[in-house]
């Protein structure tokens, strides 16, 4: 992987996190004071102004900013990782203006050279409308047009939800998106440095099953042969990304300790071919492990419109709360009592014997 890149305050953490070496992007001279990287990148707001303010969580501002940096991004994106949140402005704007520019490219970008997403999705059960209506218009501007293009690699939809849930830390939050990341991504390596038992998965394999434009949901266990590998798997999401649909494809590397039992991995290449997908596979002896490890990875392509209903669902609920309380807060109506065959009898008109019949026949009076 040729680059880390993190857009906004929260991708820029992320990414510091995964590599010393990575280029971290944002509006903000605070926020890009806040992190250590290799290079930092500073995009110019519309007439050079609110360099200390940011894009205030509103992804146009992020979006025309996406100009001042696009020469800068464009020529490292290519086989790099783009880490981005997308509730806020900077993030969601500046990765939006990397995804329509990947959208319009008039050729074909080849295997090493697509461009990896780690997106960073809110929790739309608590988190706010602002961050959950950005989301809804970036899966359906710019995430949805980018998978057709097939000019993307895989994305990786990480959530909030267990941060939310179970009360984590922000940065203790980020440390597992990133040691889940250096989970997965270590496969190459492992493939090269342990003893390979069956199946073999070098960087050119691992690089041509990362350059599909499908979301990846990836997950690491121990595994027990003698239980259905299928049950296992569902038990053992990665709880950190969004659910995965039926897999397209599938990759995964089984480690087994030393004299254990290295046949086991028929059990994975059965189920997923129930599921109609051939995986790529290794089977690596770790003398560092005491029981069989298993590092999956799915893709899938669960369209970005059912993750908008979602989110729109949630965002119309903010909406009608928001209403609520300030009718609430704002709107004293004193009760008006009428009797509408009373009024009906106050209408001057020679047709006012009608209209006292019409009001009592659709049960006004």
């Amino acid at each position: 992987m040729k680059n880390i890149i993190g857009i906004g305050g929260a991708g820029s953490k992320i990414a510091t996190k995964l590599s010393e070496e990575s280029i971290v992007v944002n509006v903000s001279e605070v926020e890009l004071s806040k992190v250590v990287a290799k290079e930092k990148i500073q995009a110019i707001l519309r007439g050079g102004s609110g360099a200390y303010k940011g894009c205030r969580m509103d992804p146009v501002i992020g979006h025309e900013a996406y100009a001042s940096v696009s020469r800068e991004l464009e020529g490292r994106i290519r086989g790099s990782l783009v880490i981005a949140a997308t509730g806020g402005g900077t993030g969601n704007g500046i990765t939006k203006g990397i995804m329509d520019y990947l959208v319009k490219l008039p050729e074909k970008i080849r295997v090493e050279d697509k461009t990896l997403f780690a997106l960073v999705l809110p929790y739309a059960r608590l988190e706010s409308a602002e961050f959950v209506e950005n989301t809804s218009m970036f899966l359906n501007e710019s995430v949805a047009p980018a998978i057709d293009s097939g000019n993307t690699g895989n994305i990786f939809m990480f959530t909030n939800r267990l941060k939310f849930e179970e009360r984590i830390p922000e940065d203790h939050f980020n440390q597992m998106i990133v040691g889940s990341l250096k989970e997965f991504l270590a496969i190459p390596q492992k493939n090269a440095e342990l003893k390979l038992l069956d199946g073999h998965i070098d960087q050119e394999d691992f690089d041509l099953f990362l350059s599909k434009p499908y979301f990846n949901h990836f997950t690491v266990f121990n595994y027990d042969a003698g239980q259905e590998f299928g049950r296992q798997l569902s038990e053992h999401t990665n709880t950190l990304l969004l659910p995965a649909e039926a897999p397209i494809e599938a990759l995964f590397l089984m480690e087994v300790p030393v004299g254990g039992d290295q046949t086991s991995f028929y059990n994975l290449v059965e189920y997923f071919n129930r599921q109609g997908v051939k995986p790529i596979y290794s089977v690596a002896e770790n003398p560092e492990i005491g029981a069989p490890r298993v590092t999956v990875s799915q893709l899938y392509s669960r369209k970005p419109a059912e993750l908008v209903h979602d989110f729109n669902t949630v965002a119309d609920q903010h909406a009608q709360t928001k209403v609520k309380k300030t009718i609430t807060q704002y709107v004293q109506l004193e009760p008006l009592e009428v009797n509408m065959a009373d009024e009906a009898k106050k209408v001057k008109t020679s047709d006012q014997d009608d209209i006292v019949a019409l009001l009592k026949r659709i049960h006004k009076i």
